[in-house]
């Protein structure tokens, strides 16, 4: 009887002592885990997009941004935010539409130097067509991959049996067309208003094929001007404008009337000589 009031008795006090021990464990821990510091996620400031843009989008400056991403959560593939990073994406085609604060993964754009690049920027059924500029019909430098422009067409002609006021006409031939090139190097020219950016020497537009045709011509009969249009998305869509209402000299001033008397050409004068008589003049 003493000996199993013993062993019961030895057991409780085991009992007792476990339980002591996990309780004492088991605060140590918890009092270990609350007096260690947080450790603040990894941030890095990556390139990403300030607005809203479309598939075939092409970047400009204020297209790109950087904003603060934890480590972690970030796609294999990301560009730390920096000036290089910023101007090396100027020019790009964004493949697939994009939102504000969406980084920029090589996998959304496409470089003007990668293959094929050109040819991915023109809608499906359009072209790319290069014409001429120089300083002042190039909007003095001031046009960029991705504007959308008027091309004007100005022509002087020296047939001297118009008016005066007729002389001298413009018209818009085209409306609305996308910028998608400026000189060869596809968009990837000095940011605007680089001090150093040349001036261009050559746009390339993206027409209908109809519209080819017409910018050869017009490149032919005349000057080639250029007007930038609003970017606020209310442009139209390009077309050609086989109804605008030419502008002429005498409609933009009054010094070169329209109404004036055609000069006539000069005529031609034939003299017959007859001996020793005065000569006779045929005019003809």
């Amino acid at each position: 009887m003493f000996i199993r009031f013993l062993l019961f008795a030895l057991m409780g006090v085991g009992i007792i002592g476990f339980t002591g021990v996990a309780w004492m464990a088991s605060h140590s821990t918890n009092d270990a885990v609350a007096a260690a510091p947080l450790v603040p996620a990894t941030k890095i400031k990556v390139v990403t997009i300030n607005r809203a843009v479309r598939a075939g989008t092409l970047l400009k400056s204020d297209d790109i941004g950087g904003r603060d991403i934890a480590a972690d959560q970030l796609a294999p593939g990301y560009a730390e935010d920096s000036p290089e990073a910023r101007r090396a994406l100027i020019g790009s085609m964004v493949r697939a539409s994009m939102v504000p604060g969406d980084v920029i993964l090589p996998s959304n754009v496409a470089r003007p130097r990668d293959s094929g690049f050109l040819a991915a920027v023109v809608a499906p059924g359009m072209r790319a067509v290069t014409v001429s500029v120089d300083a002042v019909t190039g909007t003095a430098g001031l046009i960029w991959p991705g504007d959308h422009v008027d091309v004007i067409l100005l022509q002087a002609t020296d047939d001297l049996t118009r008016p005066i006021g007729r002389r001298v006409v413009s018209e818009t031939i085209l409306r609305a067309a996308r910028v998608v090139a400026i000189d060869q190097q596809l968009a990837q020219g000095a940011e605007p208003g680089a001090k150093e950016a040349p001036a261009a020497r050559t746009i390339t537009l993206e027409v209908e094929p109809r519209e080819a045709e017409r910018l050869a011509v017009a490149a032919r009969l005349g000057r080639l001007s250029f007007t930038v249009l609003a970017a606020d998305g209310s442009n139209g869509e390009s077309q050609a404008s086989n109804n605008v209402k030419p502008v002429y000299a005498g409609e933009v001033s009054s010094a070169y009337p329209e109404e004036s008397k055609p000069v006539p050409p000069p005529a031609s004068v034939l003299k017959v000589f007859s001996g020793s008589n005065k000569p006779e003049e045929y005019q003809f």
